[in-house]
């Protein structure tokens, strides 16, 4: 599936009054696909499933 089939979206949580500023994700069943919402065309980071949930774990403290 080419990035551009994938649907993109970004947190509840990003600021509404900045809408570039953002990190979008895509989800497939295989694969947690993030992009910089600023320059979408370039290079986006990949991680399976369980690394995608360890890194959330990591980053909100739990």
């Amino acid at each position: 599936m080419s990035t551009s089939e994938l649907h993109w979206f970004k947190s509840s949580y990003s600021d509404s009054s900045n809408p570039s500023d953002c990190v979008e994700i895509a989800t497939t069943p295989a694969t947690i696909h993030i992009r910089d919402s600023k320059t979408p065309h370039t290079p986006h980071l990949t991680l399976t499933p369980a690394t995608w949930t360890g890194f959330l774990a990591y980053v909100s403290g739990k």
